[in-house]
């Protein structure tokens, strides 16, 4: 177990990553427990307010990632300094993440389906650090051999084909599969020949036969029928059930 943290942490250089991302995950975690407990009218947390203005966590979270940011920046090498920034940049993120709805549709949003948002954000976030820390690198360059590398033409165009695949998934409204994909192609190969969801840009732009928009309509309630359902309780479980 030693050899094995050396080997691919420490050696490579990705304990801060590893620490901003336990940072990141646990303080979201934390966040949410004290919300729920708030909102549940338990112990001793309530909102923190100053002039009448209610201080959405995200203030401090912004302030935090920047912090940390610019520090992870400006500390040299790989030492405790970088590490300490990470963590610092993680806890700042997981505030900021927490209240993505918040910022997306610049209204309290946090206890409502709007809000849902937030938590998809987080797993999605949490996911894509993940896959980096594990060794992926963006749009299949680690599938690229030494001599592919050298070799600039096969380089980008190996880049290039990827970042289609990215593209269409994402135009196809396939946003988990668009976001991982970024970091595993196949993934986003399947997200770019699957049928478009019908909200998607993809479908309101190419699907014009009816046929065509029937058949993504009933793909979309098969999968949301499947999926749908897990997906609400897990997000309920990690984040808490939307009022109303």
């Amino acid at each position: 177990m030693g050899h094995w943290w050396y080997r691919n942490i420490v050696e490579p250089g990705k304990l801060p990553l590893l620490l901003c991302l336990l940072a990141f995950v646990l303080t979201f975690l934390a966040t949410r427990t004290v919300t729920r407990l708030i909102r549940a009218g338990r112990g001793p947390f309530r909102n923190v307010s100053s002039g009448g203005v209610h201080i959405h966590h995200v203030v401090p979270g912004i302030l935090l990632a920047v912090a940390g940011g610019f520090a992870a920046v400006a500390a040299p090498g790989q030492g405790a300094g970088k590490a300490a920034a990470g963590v610092v940049f993680g806890v700042g993120a997981g505030l900021v993440m927490d209240e993505f709805a918040l910022v997306l549709h610049l209204q309290d949003v946090y206890w409502t389906e709007e809000g849902r948002r937030s938590v998809e954000m987080v797993v999605l976030t949490a996911a894509a650090v993940g896959v980096v820390l594990l060794g992926a690198v963006p749009l299949g360059v680690d599938e690229v051999g030494q001599a592919e590398r050298a070799d600039r033409a096969s380089l980008v165009s190996t880049v290039a084909v990827n970042f289609l695949f990215v593209v269409a998934a994402l135009a196809k409204g396939k946003y988990r599969l668009g976001v991982i994909g970024v970091l595993v192609p196949v993934v986003a190969l399947v997200g770019a020949v699957r049928l478009a969801r019908v909200d998607s840009p993809w479908a309101r732009r190419l699907y014009r036969s009816e046929r065509k928009r029937e058949r993504a309509a009933a793909r979309q309630a098969r999968h949301d029928a499947r999926w749908g359902g897990v997906r609400r309780r897990l997000e309920d479980w990690l984040g808490g059930t939307p009022r109303g």
